[in-house]
């Protein structure tokens, strides 16, 4: 058996929003210091407008990154008419992780209650690389970080994590 070791990953990340510029993304630049906080390697950083077939091209270019191991979006994800994501990324997923989703709801369903469920939050796995997107507000994000993406992509998280699968790109 190998020991679990961590490994720092590249990650891509974007804000996907039609309102947001680099001077009032809040939630982008906390993500982008948690990457850096964990010893993970932010690959690059986006402002995407919520068009899903640009979000589709932008996010099949970077799968198909050899060193890129995790995607994470925020924003985007919640029903009004304009949010696109889960329809944007889910044709290019190998793997949908339905679990992502489902715990995200429950988790948030404890700090919102019933407004949990227009959460459409998505994770899944394509090309060996993560594909995760989050909501866009600050603390859906944080929640998100805090309790299900930063531990997966610890590759000490036992009993299982992606780290190590994820890190054949890094």
């Amino acid at each position: 058996m190998t020991a679990k070791q961590h490994r720092p990953l590249h990650i891509a990340l974007a804000t996907v929003s039609d309102r947001h510029t680099p001077a009032t993304d809040e939630t982008g630049d906390w993500l982008a210091d948690a990457i850096a906080e964990t010893g993970h390697h932010r690959y690059q950083r986006q402002i995407l407008a919520t068009d899903r077939y640009v979000l589709r091209a932008v996010v099949s270019r970077w799968i198909a990154e050899p060193q890129l191991a995790v995607v994470l979006l925020n924003g985007g994800t919640g029903f009004a008419g304009h949010n696109c994501v889960p329809e944007a990324i889910e044709p290019l997923l190998e793997q949908k992780i339905e679990g992502f989703g489902e715990l995200f709801r429950q988790l948030s369903f404890q700090q919102i209650g019933s407004s949990a469920l227009q959460s459409r939050a998505v994770a899944g796995l394509t090309n060996n690389t993560l594909v995760v997107a989050v909501p866009g507000s600050l603390s859906a994000a944080k929640l998100a970080w805090h309790e299900l993406i930063r531990p997966q992509l610890d590759g000490l998280q036992g009993p299982c994590n992606f780290n190590a699968r994820l890190a054949r790109n890094a």
